[in-house]
């Protein structure tokens, strides 16, 4: 298998011209888009025919998580290829005022070294990890950014009669990005009259048209679908006239139909510049959906919990040329392997003298997900009883996953046998219990993780 495998990165690294000029990247990261808000997992949602074809054209994967149930850990620790524990960015950072809340400065992200590497580097859409400057996506690795810093806004000013949906308390009478919520280009603050999934779309395909001719990622942030419930009205109305669906809100199906248009745009404007043979997509969700605009089932819960629902989301890499087309792949990964996966795919070097915590998925692409990852377990950690219920930390090991609530019992689940899972074991098998409970604890020392003060932020 070994040889087999660097037999094909040999042929994948000539198809794409290896001596000359590396893949580009794309990584469309959406936001509170749920495991069943598409169709991949054959769910009765709304139709998403162009996710759909992404994925018929790279590989599926079933079991993709991300490091966090919310959305700026779980971006630290996708830009970082960390766990977020190492660095105390386990939060929702405080965007008020002169807030220093942010990830740190000394993390290398992404962005940094793709640029090291003579990479052009764009940003668009939701950043979320600090409002001071040292903070700024343009001082994080990023050439450019179109996009805004925190972490809700308005998708365009509600009292539009081509808009259907609710004001959120930010945004000004007049409809403009002001202050802490401002869209900027690069550092200065601009207006847009766009519904602002088409504004981040149409910059994610200018920034595409205009490095296509040079090595680029691009880290397309998108808002949707986070709240507020907010759409364009012609496409609410196709689905107020459909016969309902698990999806029970026309504007959010609507909403969902305005990602699954922004991955068909990219797509297509890749195959316009010819130019999608050496790109790489990877498309997924910055945590699991928000528990009553959606239906996360069948998984138990959503975005903020210990529970599936919470912490899988879809996940695709389409890799064309090098990754069998119509795979589907079972391998537990999540949000922190997409750092050396890049790399690698790339041909970086990833940063010296930092512990990259996340495993490369080259090689399980490779063998069409047929040769597992090298490693036992995927782990979470909650120490905030911000996070509702919390706080928490989970073990996930082949199909068990034990959650260490520090208020409550142990709950113990075999997701092979029990994906929503509603039968805690912990009391019938108290030894696998121990087992993991053990390992657990043992990774979070490890990594310096901050431990809970029982009931000490309970207000």
């Amino acid at each position: 298998m070994r040889f087999f495998l660097i037999v094909a990165l040999a042929c994948a690294m000539h198809s794409y011209g290896a001596e000359n000029t590396p893949p580009n990247v794309v990584l469309i990261f959406a936001d509170d888009l749920g495991y069943c808000d598409t169709e991949l997992y054959g769910c009765d949602m709304v139709p998403t025919p162009n996710i759909n074809r992404l994925a018929n054209e790279g590989v599926l994967f079933t079991d993709g998580y991300v490091s966090s149930p919310v959305c700026s850990p779980s971006r630290a620790g996708l830009l970082t290829g960390r766990s977020q524990q190492r660095f105390g960015h386990e939060f929702l950072p405080n965007l008020r005022g002169e807030s220093n809340e942010g990830l740190p400065v000394d993390e290398v992200t992404l962005a940094d070294a793709m640029k090291d590497a003579g990479y052009a580097t764009g940003m668009v859409g939701k950043w979320h990890l600090g409002t001071a400057m040292e903070f700024h996506p343009v001082n994080r690795g990023f050439d450019e950014f179109f996009g805004f810093f925190g972490g809700a806004t308005t998708y365009i000013d509600p009292t539009r009669d081509d808009v259907k949906g609710t004001r959120p308390p930010r945004l000004t009478p007049s409809g403009e990005w002001v202050g802490r919520d401002s869209l900027q280009r690069g550092t200065k603050t601009v207006q847009e009259d766009e519904y602002i999934t088409d504004a981040f779309t149409r910059e994610a395909v200018a920034f595409i048209e205009k490095h296509k001719h040079e090595p680029f990622f691009l880290n397309m942030d998108n808002y949707a679908v986070h709240t507020p419930i907010q759409a364009k009205t012609e496409i609410t109305a196709k689905y107020e006239k459909k016969p309902k669906t698990n999806q029970k809100s026309p504007k959010y199906a609507a909403m969902v139909e305005s990602v699954d248009d922004c991955a068909g745009r990219i797509m297509e404007t890749l195959e316009k510049h010819d130019i999608a043979e050496r790109t790489v997509i990877i498309f997924t969700s910055d945590n699991g959906g928000l528990l009553g605009p959606t239906n996360n089932a069948p998984l138990r819960s959503g975005k903020g919990y210990a529970y599936e629902g919470g912490i899988r989301v879809p996940l695709i890499v389409k890799w064309p040329g090098t990754v069998k087309a119509g795979t589907t792949s079972s391998e537990p990964v999540t949000s922190v392997d997409y750092f050396p996966t890049i790399a690698e795919a790339a041909r970086v070097e990833l940063p010296e003298g930092v512990e990259i915590d996340g495993t490369s998925l080259v090689n399980h692409l490779f063998s069409a997900g047929k040769e597992s990852l090298d490693r036992k377990a995927i782990y979470w950690h909650f120490p905030h009883y911000r996070h509702n219920p919390g706080p928490y930390s989970i073990i996930r090991e082949g199909p068990w996953k034990l959650i260490h609530f520090y208020d409550g019992p142990m709950e113990l689940y075999n997701l092979k046998d029990d994906l929503g899972e509603k039968k805690n074991l912990a009391s019938s098998m108290p030894s696998k219990v121990k087992e993991l409970d053990a390992r657990l604890l043992a990774h979070l020392e490890s990594i310096g993780a901050k431990m809970p003060k029982p009931n000490a932020e309970k207000k």
